[in-house]
């Protein structure tokens, strides 16, 4: 996805940024039932819910890293089913599956618009270990956020869209009112100037997006994969029965 792409309807972009999430996509149930799988311990002196590495495909994943069911969520920060389910299944997720060893947990950002994508670059700015937080924290703020961006107005918006790439991402974070809220959560002013302005975390995040896109055909969030192929459901309820019917009884 380029940049001339991704920023060539700025009026259709602060639209979508104030509304919930995308459409919603047709989806396949992908879980299939098996035996009950064995729980998995984590090495001596470590927790599977305190254990987060990247992956090959951008994002991050809680947990056992060769767990026999894994999850993931395409999400978006400006999603609020997003949100919902974050509040409803992040706690049961961690301590009742990721903590068993018998499941992993991999959130995939799949960016919407330019305030998804600098909520996005500032979650990734402490690396590996407070990721998850950080976003946890992101999604809690989605109605101050989308406040704000009201308030900036279509012109200022626009205006910051057209400024230069290094610059672009520093100035709406601090129109959101992100740089304040991610400095409560321990990433520095400099720190969070710095990642705004590094242009590759921005191309790899749009073209992660672009891939889920080509790959598994998403048109909304959240959207969830269990092994590697979508199961039907966005909420709780659903994503809960099919980790049972994958083995994570």
């Amino acid at each position: 996805m380029s940049k001339s792409l991704y920023f060539s309807s700025v009026t259709m972009a602060f639209a979508l940024a104030l509304t919930g999430c995308s459409g919603e996509a047709e989806t396949e149930n992908g879980a299939t039932s098996g035996e009950t799988v064995e729980t998995v311990s984590a090495p001596e002196g470590q927790n599977w819910s305190t254990t987060v590495t990247q992956t090959e495909e951008g994002g991050y994943v809680m947990g056992n890293p060769d767990a026999p069911i894994k999850l993931v969520e395409y999400m978006s920060i400006t999603c609020s089913h997003c949100a919902t389910f974050g509040e409803e299944a992040f706690n049961s997720i961690r301590d009742d599956y990721v903590e068993s060893g018998r499941v992993s947990f991999e959130i995939r950002n799949f960016v919407r618009d330019p305030l998804d994508l600098t909520a996005a670059m500032l979650s990734r700015c402490g690396g590996e270990g407070p990721f998850f937080a950080l976003t946890k924290q992101a999604l809690n703020n989605q109605e101050q956020m989308f406040t704000k961006a009201q308030g900036m107005g279509e012109a200022t918006y626009n205006s910051i869209l057209q400024s230069e790439p290094k610059v672009r991402f520093v100035k709406l974070a601090e129109e959101l009112g992100l740089i304040g809220l991610f400095q409560q959560l321990g990433i520095s002013e400099d720190q969070a100037n710095a990642c705004l302005s590094e242009e590759a975390t921005a191309e790899k995040l749009m073209s992660s997006t672009q891939t889920a896109v080509e790959q598994y055909d998403i048109q909304g969030t959240p959207t969830f994969l269990i092994n590697g192929k979508r199961i039907e459901g966005t909420n709780w309820a659903m994503v809960e029965a099919a980790l049972k019917e994958a083995g994570a009884r």
